[in-house]
């Protein structure tokens, strides 16, 4: 099951975005479970959030998944929007 994570990073929180990068990087490739993802950018061009396609096997996983993240631990994010997603092109 895919589902999108969506999330707003809090306001001028890019240094911890940045800081945490490299362990945010790491969980995505040991828990093995992203399809896609990437920042969300502001109109400066700066990372101001995440898109994080999980496959999982149900929206629990993907809360879990997301608790996890060391973006969550380190409190980036101001918001976090979790939805069932359908590929259609792509």
């Amino acid at each position: 099951m895919l589902i999108a994570l969506i999330c707003t990073d809090k306001q001028g929180a890019l240094d911890t975005r940045k800081a945490n990068r490299d362990a945010h990087l790491a969980y995505i490739a040991e828990t093995g479970v992203v399809a896609m993802a990437g920042p969300l950018l502001n109109d400066a061009g700066d990372m101001a959030g995440s898109l994080v396609i999980l496959d999982v096997e149900d929206k629990t996983a993907a809360q879990s998944w997301a608790a996890n993240d060391p973006y969550a631990k380190a409190g980036l994010f101001s918001d976090v929007r979790i939805q069932h997603w359908k590929k259609v092109i792509g």
